[in-house]
């Protein structure tokens, strides 16, 4: 974890020397590890946390918002969250979440994930404030699930961050349709840093952190290997976006089919 925290903390500096100022790691970003037990062990309160505590010293330093990517958090309950945390310029918390859709899959190649044994899903959609607009914050899995992020625009998001660790074998499929899809529905930025790599328990993820516009046009791709990207945006982009096909404002409830 201090060899990840360290190499995660000096790319944070070297992109908001380019000019960042909103800067999201990925999932797992502290820990990448497939065992339950590893995972449990080594999660705190939030507040407590060694990722957060050393984030919040980089954002204190730069200046720079940064969505700490996901890290193991005791809930409440004890149990653990899959939590994405939003620090501010000062390094305090802004905004938490805790990811809701666990992946819980058998992969075509023989990859089982069971991530619900390792953590406790989240009940909340969470839209943080921040200095450019509303930021929506989702984590990896849910990237499948279009009515999160529905939900997130109707409640202003004009950003969505989506820090995830793809599996390399899905990535390849869906990784760039699916952020597309979510940019467009939304009429919103998204920002999706995703793990790149191979990990414990013989997993590889797919990596291409991507930055893509309300229009699904994709400003930045990292592709393979450790680095970052950068994009400038402009949120009147997304009044516009939203304004020339206004389809958020054309929902309509309806009867779902029975069996």
């Amino acid at each position: 974890m201090a060899e990840n925290l360290r190499i995660a903390s000096e790319l944070v500096r070297e992109a908001e020397s380019e000019g960042a100022k909103l800067i999201a790691l990925p999932e797992n970003v502290a820990l990448m590890d497939h065992r339950t037990e590893q995972i449990q062990s080594q999660a705190t309160a939030i507040e407590n946390h060694p990722a957060i505590l050393a984030f919040g010293e980089v954002a204190r330093e730069t200046g720079a918002w940064i969505v700490a990517g996901s890290v193991g958090a005791v809930a409440p309950d004890g149990r653990v969250a899959n939590c994405s945390t939003l620090l501010n310029d000062q390094g305090a918390i802004a905004a938490r979440y805790d990811k809701i859709h666990m992946y819980d899959v058998d992969l075509p190649n023989g990859e089982v994930y069971r991530e619900s044994e390792a953590f406790r899903p989240g009940d909340k959609a969470v839209v943080a404030e921040t200095p450019w607009g509303g930021l929506g914050m989702t984590v990896c899995y849910d990237l499948r699930f279009p009515q999160l992020y529905r939900a997130l625009a109707h409640g202003g998001a004009e950003i969505i961050s989506i820090p995830a660790a793809f599996t390399k074998v899905t990535g390849e499929v869906v990784w760039h349709v699916l952020n597309r899809a979510r940019a467009i529905e939304s009429a919103a930025f998204v920002m999706s840093p995703c793990m790149w790599g191979s990990h414990s328990g013989g997993r590889t993820t797919y990596g291409h952190s991507l930055i893509i516009d309300p229009y699904g046009t994709v400003l930045a791709d990292a592709g393979e290997g450790v680095g970052f990207i950068t994009a400038e945006i402009d949120l009147a982009d997304v009044a516009k976006a939203r304004a020339s096909i206004p389809a958020l404002q054309h929902d309509r409830e309806f009867d779902a089919p029975t069996h």
